[in-house]
């Protein structure tokens, strides 16, 4: 339709029968909650990508197989990467020797065995953290040097036989101390949500301890894998000292078998690894707690990916009796916040078909032999079966069958308490990670360095390349519509001022954006309009922000900005359904992915459509978000330059603050919306970085006084930092700040003047 039929329809209707459907639209039939619909069509998308993940992921390796050497440098950049995504990223302090850990009181020697001393240590690995555990010392010289993992939740005394808790058959630490090895276990942080908050300001969670460390860690570009990770490479640092030493092996069950894997994939140093009870297919990892929510992990790899950056080195894969765990601590009194998540034992067919996989690498390489698949009593048995240990001791060098059990060592320590020790891990990992947050500014700072200020032409050619790293690194930019937007419309509502139609548009496949587009009454024949693009909050519609009828912290203001003129559109964003959408962002953040990587094709697709109508200036199409919708202003147009400029409302803050800190209520650590932190983006990109990518568009901030978000001080601080930059680049007059004494809420006085200076100054009236 062209523009004047449009406006000879448009005139027209004023004074006839209504159309049902926009022109150049077909009508749309689709009955029930769109909303809820459009949110099941992305769980489908993304579940989809998740699945094709394990072909897909295959494009990121080239393996070459010629020699080990090879090898080695073929697989070198997937180990870097996989090293960042585990956060396994800070230097190691030096290490020359493991501390006793002894008082006044106790001496460091703990026990004795027929064969073997158990010692308390610790071991430094950063500035303030360090590794604790036990180490069983051979009365001769040791012939291997293990690293020995429990579960989460099982002390390092079980694993060694001082206390009660598991099996005889189970305590693979003291059998391999038998054999002759020195074995360390150390310390890993538990599952019980004992400290997890913070007493002195009121805030108590009921995540576990492992989950309160990623949600802080994860935001910084850590995670309490890679932590962990990096005690046990601290002991591979004191194991390697030396001429000649002997060989270095880990041993792990449940959460200590992923990360004997993850630690034997990442330090080659490492000569083999047994792993029980953990290694199958992950496709549905998104189904276990979050601490084990690794960025991009499917996207580059699967168990069996992560086991070829062991090979040519031995892998033991034992079926074993798996962790099984329920969900988080429950909720109780003035304790919540958990994000969901079970672990259930590793189905043995789940593990032999990744085990498959695997092998079929490491016969490619020529050592089929060095990957071993070993069942415990038909895989419900216990972890370090006769069959494990044998192979383990044979890859260190050991041709002797593991020998019988012996009896464990009696503790010598009375009123020994493993929570004190394990309060003092958790601790050092939460203070290290407040340390990470206040240096996050100055690696921003450093990262952005190369960002040319000379002009508005160098800044927009020089940002680009931060641009594409927010998409691709820290958002994940997943691909473009692959359909045609084959527009569905239907009209809704019919005011004095304007009309409203609901709008579908398709996406992907079976996959489509929704909203309702409001269309003023009265345009003319070839006039085009400016578009306010409206966006609610988190759990809010679409007919919140338009219908006049509603009451609600929007003030209908989408409606108010079309009787004032503007064409608007209210987009339906994915953030509803409370655990629906954000199982779609643990399904996607594997993949690399985000809920925002799908909602910036949604709104890529939208602008499409928009700068298509003949009542519409493509040019002139704003952005004006509240709440979760002003986390989409500072995220969508600072990757879409289809939007002419940005107001966040109701959220620009301090952010990473906001996400990270440990000291504030405002943190978003004490809540239950789980799906906030993105991976590294402290380092990487706060909300005034973000505003930098819209310049030299115009940029504004509504904030309300009593707003909860966040306090004035951190919304005016984050806010000084944009202002600066549009300053030195001459064009202090594309943004403003407006503070109104209320609270979270659409002002829509300060923010209205500004839609209509920067977007149509000089053909609309600026109805204050």
């Amino acid at each position: 339709m062209n523009t004047s039929t449009f406006g000879f329809w448009f005139l027209a209707s004023a004074s006839s029968a209504e159309p049902d459907t926009l022109p150049g639209t077909d009508a749309l039939t689709m009955g029930g909650d769109l909303a809820a619909q459009m949110v099941t069509s992305l769980d489908e998308f993304v579940a989809e990508a998740v699945a094709d993940s394990v072909e897909s992921r295959q494009q990121l390796w080239n393996r070459d197989y010629c020699s080990h050497a090879a090898y080695a440098a073929s697989i070198a950049p997937n180990r870097e990467r996989f090293r960042q995504y585990i956060g396994c990223v800070d230097e190691r302090l030096p290490i020359d020797a493991l501390h006793y850990t002894a008082t006044t009181a106790q001496t460091a020697e703990i026990a004795k065995a027929a064969d073997y001393t158990v010692y308390a240590v610790r071991w430094q690995v950063f500035d303030g953290v360090e590794g604790e555990g036990l180490l069983l010392e051979p009365d001769g010289e040791p012939v291997a040097q293990v690293i020995a993992l429990s579960d989460a939740d099982w002390t390092p005394e079980m694993l060694v036989g001082l206390s009660d808790g598991i099996s005889q058959e189970a305590q693979f630490a003291r059998r391999l101390a038998e054999q002759g090895c020195r074995v360390v276990v150390p310390t890993l942080i538990d599952r019980a949500d004992s400290w997890s908050g913070n007493l002195k300001i009121g805030r108590m969670t009921n995540q576990t301890h492992r989950e309160f460390i990623y949600r802080m860690a994860f935001e910084l570009g850590r995670h309490i894998i890679g932590y962990e990770v990096q005690k046990i490479l601290a002991l591979v640092d004191w194991m390697s000292r030396g001429e000649n030493p002997p060989p270095i092996g880990v041993i792990g069950y449940g959460e200590g078998a992923l990360l004997a894997l993850y630690s034997a994939a990442t330090d080659t140093r490492i000569d083999a690894a047994v792993v029980s009870g953990y290694f199958q297919s992950r496709e549905a990892v998104w189904k276990e707690p979050i601490y084990r929510n690794v960025w991009a992990l499917l996207h580059e790899f699967g168990d069996a990916e992560i086991a070829s950056l062991i090979a040519p080195r031995t892998l033991i894969v034992e079926t074993s009796r798996g962790v099984e765990v329920d969900g988080p601590p429950p909720v109780r009194d003035g304790r919540a916040g958990a994000a969901p998540g079970k672990l259930v034992s590793p189905p043995v067919e789940s593990v032999k078909m990744e085990f498959d996989r695997a092998h079929a690498l490491y016969k490619q390489l020529g050592v089929g032999q060095n990957l071993s698949l070993v069942e415990s009593e038909g895989g419900v048995g216990s972890p370090g079966s006769d069959a494990a240990l044998t192979g383990f001791l044979n890859a260190l060098g050991q041709d002797q069958p593991i020998g019988p059990s012996g009896t464990p060592p009696q503790e010598r320590r009375t009123g020994f308490s493993p929570e004190t020790r394990q309060h003092r891990q958790f601790h050092q990992l939460i203070a290290f990670t407040q340390d990470a947050l206040r240096q996050a500014a100055s690696r921003r700072q450093a990262l952005w360095s190369k960002a040319d200020r000379s002009s508005i032409e160098r800044w927009q050619e020089t940002c680009q390349y931060y641009r594409d790293y927010l998409w691709d690194e820290v958002i994940g930019r997943c691909p473009p519509p692959s359909v045609p937007a084959n527009p569905r419309t239907r009209l809704i509502y019919d005011e004095p001022g304007f009309k409203g139609y609901e709008v579908v548009l398709d996406v992907w496949e079976d996959t489509f954006a929704y909203g309702i587009l409001l269309v003023p009454k009265g345009i003319k024949p070839d006039e085009r309009r400016p578009v306010v693009v409206c966006q609610h909050g988190l759990e809010g519609r679409s007919q919140e922000v338009v219908d006049p009828k509603i009451e609600s912290p929007y003030n209908a203001y989408g409606a108010e900005l079309a009787n004032q003129g503007f064409v608007v559109y209210a987009p339906q964003n994915a953030y509803i359904g409370q655990d629906a959408f954000r199982v779609i962002q643990r399904k996607a953040n594997p993949v690399k992915w985000s809920l925002f990587s799908l909602i910036t094709r949604q709104h890529e697709r939208t602008l499409e459509w928009l700068a298509e109508q003949p009542f519409v200036d493509a040019e002139r199409i704003g952005f004006y978000g509240l709440s979760y919708g002003g986390k989409t202003a500072m995220r969508v147009p600072a990757l879409l330059d289809g939007y002419a400029l940005s107001i966040c409302s109701a959220d620009f803050n301090e952010w990473i603050v906001k996400n990270a800190t440990y000291d504030s209520h405002y943190s978003y650590m004490f809540s239950g919306e789980y799906e906030m932190p993105e991976f590294n983006l402290g380092n990487t990109f706060n909300y005034a970085e973000m505003a930098w990518l819209i310049a030299p568009r115009p940029f504004m901030v509504e904030r309300g006084h009593h707003d909860g978000v966040a306090p004035d001080e951190w919304v005016a601080y984050e806010y000084a930092i944009v202002r600066h930059l549009y300053a030195n680049l001459g064009i202090s007059n594309r943004t403003e700040i407006e503070f109104f004494n209320s609270g979270h809420e659409i002002n829509g006085q300060g923010t209205f003047r500004f839609l209509h200076r920067h977007l149509n100054e000089d053909s609309l009236s600026c109805g204050e």
